[in-house]
C-alpha cells in the first residue's frame, strides 16, 4: 500500500509520459529485434559473412537512434539543440582524439575496398588469424592457438597484409637439398610420383620442380604442389613424411652441412741439414 500511495504524489502528466515512454521502448525494441531476425532469414542469407555483418550493424545503429530520438521527443527535450550540442561535443572530441578519428577512416577504407572478410585467414605483421569481426574502429582477429587479438584500423590500412585464403587453391613450396653425388632425373622422377600419388595434391596446376643452383652442401631443389586451401596440413604433413620414407628406401641423401679439414702441411716438409763445426 505505501507504493501506491507513494503514486499519488506524482503529477499524472508525468505517469502518462511514463507510461508511454515505456510502452515506446518495449514496442521499439521488439520491433528492432523482429527486425534484425526478419533480415537473416530473408535476404541477409544471400550475402557474405562480411557484409551480413555490415548490413545488421547499420540496422542496429539506425534503429536504436530513431527509437532514442522517438524517446526523447516523448519526454519532451528538443532533439534539434540536443543533436547541434552533439555536434559541436563530437568535433570537440574528433580533434582531441584524432587517432580515433584516422581509425573510422580507414575503417572506411577497408569495408569498401574488401582486401579481406570475415572468416578469411590473414597475415597482419607478425599476427596470423581468422578474422572474426570487421568494425569502423578495429578488427578482431583469433589466432590458432585461441588468442583474441585486436589491431586498429589505421594499423592495418598502413601495414603490409595477406590474405592467405582469398583464392580457393594455393601452392606450397618444399625447399631441400640432395647431394652432389645423385642422379638428378632420378631425384625429379621419384618427387614427381610422390606428388601425383599423393591425394591431397592437385593435378592442374602441375606441379612446379626447379634446380635453384648449387648449395653449400648439395643442390638446392624447390618442389611447388598446388592443393586446396582447407588441405594445408594435410598436405605439408603427408607430403614430408612421404619424400623423408621414400628418399631412405630409394637411398638418396639430403645432405647435412659439413667441412673438410686438414691438419698440417699438405706438401712435404722443407729438408733441413745440421752441419757442424770443425
Amino acid at each position: 500500500m505505501k507504493i501506491l500511495d507513494w503514486f499519488k504524489y506524482i503529477p499524472s502528466e508525468v505517469l502518462q509520459k511514463g507510461l508511454s515512454v515505456g510502452i515506446t521502448l518495449l514496442v521499439g525494441i521488439a520491433a528492432l529485434r523482429f527486425l534484425l531476425y526478419l533480415s537473416a532469414k530473408t535476404f541477409l542469407k544471400r550475402l557474405s559473412e562480411h557484409s551480413r555483418l555490415i548490413i545488421r550493424n547499420i540496422l542496429l545503429y539506425t534503429g536504436s537512434t530513431i527509437l532514442v530520438i522517438t524517446v526523447l521527443r516523448q519526454i519532451g527535450l528538443d532533439v534539434s539543440t540536443l543533436l547541434g550540442a552533439a555536434g559541436i561535443i563530437g568535433v570537440a572530441v574528433g580533434f582531441a582524439s584524432q587517432t580515433s578519428v584516422s581509425n573510422v577512416i580507414s575503417g572506411i577504407f577497408l569495408l569498401s575496398e574488401r582486401p579481406f572478410e570475415v572468416g578469411d585467414v590473414i597475415k597482419v605483421g607478425d599476427t596470423t588469424g581468422i578474422v572474426s569481426s570487421i568494425d569502423l574502429m578495429s578488427i578482431k582477429i583469433r589466432t590458432f592457438d585461441n588468442l583474441f587479438i585486436r589491431i586498429p584500423n589505421q594499423m592495418v590500412l598502413n601495414t603490409e597484409v595477406t590474405n592467405i585464403t582469398r583464392f580457393p587453391i594455393r601452392r606450397m613450396d618444399f625447399t631441400f637439398q640432395v647431394a652432389y653425388k645423385e642422379d638428378l632425373e632420378r631425384v625429379r622422377k621419384v618427387l614427381l610420383e610422390l606428388v601425383e600419388a599423393n591425394p591431397y595434391a592437385l593435378k592442374e596446376p602441375e606441379p612446379l620442380l626447379i634446380l635453384q643452383g648449387f648449395g653449400e652442401s648439395g643442390i638446392n631443389v624447390l618442389l611447388g604442389v598446388w592443393f586446396q586451401k582447407q588441405d594445408f596440413l594435410n598436405l605439408k604433413n603427408s607430403l614430408l613424411q612421404e619424400i623423408k620414407e621414400r628418399f631412405e628406401r630409394e637411398h638418396i641423401e639430403i645432405p647435412f652441412p659439413h667441412r673438410t679439414l686438414y691438419t698440417g702441411s699438405i706438401t712435404a716438409p722443407l729438408p733441413i741439414r745440421i752441419v757442424q763445426d770443425r
